[in-house]
């Protein structure tokens, strides 16, 4: 079985959330919502390597945290100005022998073990991997002074983990920054990768604003 990895991105504040904790150390059932997500990655993919990357001045704080909960063993690094650099500085952290690597957001604390799995083991045999769901909402696309709708079979809301061979991500994230970047399936795509989707899931949310963590712990209490 190749060798995985685990990077958790968690370069967020609390601004959205009205807390002066950065989101990703707020609590959520009763631990951290990072850490949540670091021990659901340590049991869906037991052995892998897992990076927690951060901003220089949360790394204190965050073990000093840590120190006070079941968290699963992880390398913790610093992360850079741009996301794009966060997961280029978690991927310098991970071992020669990683082949198969995931990339996570931090604050997704609700992604299942199942999801983790399928993602990963379909990056076995295709080399880039994203999870995501149909719309439910209606769209428009805004031209001029006017606007025209957007067929919703056409979309899909991205999600991560985003799962990727280690030779594709590295060599993707050997080019420039790109502002035009919004996650690593575009990095991979800007150097002529393929990209694989599959089943992401509706719960799988990017815990932003006060009200999702009302949500996400509501959803906890229902497991």
């Amino acid at each position: 079985m190749a060798k995985r990895g685990v990077i958790i991105v968690a370069g967020g504040s609390g601004s959205r959330m009205n807390s002066t904790l950065p989101k990703q150390f707020l609590m959520l059932g009763g631990m951290p919502v990072v850490a949540r997500t670091i021990n659901t990655f340590s049991e869906a993919l037991p052995g892998a390597e897992i990076v927690l990357v951060l901003p220089k001045e949360h790394i204190a704080l965050w073990k000093n945290l840590a120190a006070r909960f079941d968290v699963a063993v992880h390398k913790c690094v610093e992360g850079g100005k741009e996301r794009f650099d966060s997961v280029k500085s978690g991927l310098e952290a991970l071992s020669s022998e990683v082949e198969l690597v995931a990339i996570h957001d931090g604050v997704r604390a609700l992604a299942t073990k199942k999801l983790v799995l399928r993602a990963m083991l379909a990056t076995e045999e295709k080399d880039a991997v994203i999870p995501v769901v149909d719309v439910v909402d209606s769209y428009r696309r805004v031209e001029g002074d006017s606007s025209v709708i957007v067929p919703r079979k056409e979309l899909r809301i991205v999600q991560t983990p985003q799962c990727f061979r280690r030779s594709l991500i590295t060599k993707a994230y050997e080019q420039p920054f790109d502002p035009a970047f919004t996650d690593d399936a575009s990095v991979v795509e800007a150097i002529g990768g393929k990209i694989t989707l599959v089943e992401g899931e509706r719960s799988n949310i990017k815990l932003t604003t006060p009200e999702d963590l009302d949500w996400a712990e509501w959803q906890l209490s229902r497991c």
